[in-house]
C-alpha cells in the first residue's frame, strides 16, 4: 500500500491505539494480548492500529491484516524523548513491517547529539520509502518536522513536555493551527476521552484522530467511573 492509498484509507477516520506497558493489567511478558484488542478495534471499523513494540506490531498485523503505526517506547540516559528515540528502534520497526513509524520530534535533549530534524533526515536517508510520523507537542515542532521531510504530524505529545499547556482534554487549537497551515496530514491525538471530542478533532481539521486509553486501557477507564461514583454526593 503506497502513501497516497494509506492516507486516503484513514482520512476522516478513527485510529485506535492498542498498547500495554509493563505494570499495566493487560501486559503479559509471556504473550501479547494486544492482537485481541486490535481485533475488537478492527471489528468496530478502525482502519489502522497504533502499536508499541515489535512483538505487538507483528502480532497485530498477523491477527487483523490492518496497517500499523509502529513505535517502540525506550528510555535511554541522556534522552528526554522515549518514542522510537534512536535508529536502532527504527531498524527493528522497519524490519517488522510497520507501515508508519512514529518518532518523538519534540525539541528536547537527545543523547546522540542530533536535533529531531536531523534525526528525521537521517532516517529518510536510510529508509527513503518509509512513512514517518512526528509525535510533536507544539506548533513550531510540527512546522520544523514538516520542513525536515516528515510525512505526517501527530499532536501526541502536547501537554507532555514542560513547555506546553497541561490541558484536561485535547489540544484542539494546536490541531486547528497545524491543519490549517501544513500541507501534510495532521493527526489529532492526546487525551481524547469521548466520542464528541474525537469528532471535534476532525472538525478542527485533523486528517484522522487517534484514541487509545479511553478505549483500550481498562484500568484507566474503570478509574474514571470509580472517581465519578465515589465522588457522588448523597
Amino acid at each position: 500500500m503506497d502513501k497516497t492509498e494509506l492516507f486516503n484509507r484513514i482520512k476522516g477516520k478513527l485510529i485506535i491505539s492498542c498498547q500495554a506497558l509493563p505494570g499495566e493489567p493487560l501486559y503479559d511478558p509471556e504473550r501479547s494480548l494486544m492482537p485481541y484488542m486490535a481485533r475488537a478495534a478492527r471489528e468496530a471499523g478502525s482502519p489502522m492500529i497504533r502499536a508499541n513494540t515489535v512483538r505487538d506490531v507483528l502480532g497485530i498485523k498477523r491477527e487483523t491484516g490492518l496497517p500499523v503505526i509502529g513505535l517502540i517506547k525506550q528510555v535511554y540516559e541522556g534522552f528526554d524523548g522515549y518514542i522510537t528515540p534512536t535508529m536502532g528502534e527504527v531498524d527493528a520497526l522497519a524490519e517488522a513491517g510497520a507501515d508508519i513509524i512514529a518518532i518523538d520530534c519534540t525539541d528536547r535533549r537527545r543523547g546522540d547529539g542530533l536535533s529531531p530534524w536531523e534525526y528525521i533526515q537521517s532516517i529518510k536517508k536510510k529508509y527513503p520509502d518509509q512513512i514517518l510520523m512526528a509525535d510533536i507537542s507544539d506548533y513550531q515542532e510540527g512546522l520544523k518536522a514538516w520542513k525536515s521531510g516528515i510525512d505526517l504530524v501527530s499532536t501526541t505529545m502536547s501537554g507532555y513536555t514542560d513547555y506546553t499547556p497541561k490541558l484536561e482534554g485535547p489540544d484542539f487549537e494546536l490541531v486547528r493551527r497545524l491543519a490549517s497551515e501544513l500541507p501534510i496530514p495532521v493527526i489529532g491525538e492526546g487525551r481524547v476521552h469521548t466520542p464528541d471530542e474525537a469528532v471535534k478533532m476532525l472538525d478542527m481539521g485533523a486528517w484522522a484522530v487517534i484514541v487509545g486509553g479511553a478505549i483500550t486501557r481498562p484500568l484507566e477507564i474503570a478509574g474514571r467511573f470509580m472517581k465519578a461514583v465515589n465522588g457522588r454526593r448523597g
